[in-house]
């Protein structure tokens, strides 16, 4: 995903950035050289939660791709893929975001099936973003 890096959030010492995409502004924490701000960058959502059936994760109305705050949380839309590995895979406009189901992982419950269009919500200090080169 292509992303711009618009500024550092206070405290600057966090490592926290906002950052722009065609599908939202987020703050996240950044694993790239610090120098970055003001410019684009093809980028890696790593995200260190789990997902959790009703907890964190709900069907969305909606099947349309997203990046948005909500408080200290961000909100990923997506469609989701499911892997027998324990694995998900929630595809943002093309870019997938990998995500660990909780254990032990029950079935997932109505409306998360593969293919369905959920929303994942995660603590901000839980994202980061990797820059990389193509």
């Amino acid at each position: 995903m292509l992303v711009r890096v618009e500024a550092a959030v206070r405290p600057a010492s966090s490592g926290a950035v906002r950052v722009h995409s065609t599908l939202g502004t987020v703050a996240v924490l950044w694993q790239g050289d610090p120098e970055a701000v003001g410019r684009e960058h093809h980028v890696e959502w790593t995200v260190d939660e789990d997902i959790v059936w009703t907890v964190n994760a709900w069907p969305s109305a909606s099947a349309a791709p997203e990046l948005r705050e909500d408080g200290d949380h961000i909100v990923f839309r997506g469609q989701l893929s499911l892997f027998e590995d324990g694995v998900a895979a929630l595809d943002l406009g093309g870019t997938p975001i990998l995500f660990d189901l909780a254990e032990p992982s029950p079935p997932p419950p109505e409306g998360f099936a593969d293919g369905a269009w959920v929303e994942v919500r995660v603590a901000r200090d839980r994202v980061s973003l990797w820059p990389y080169a193509l």
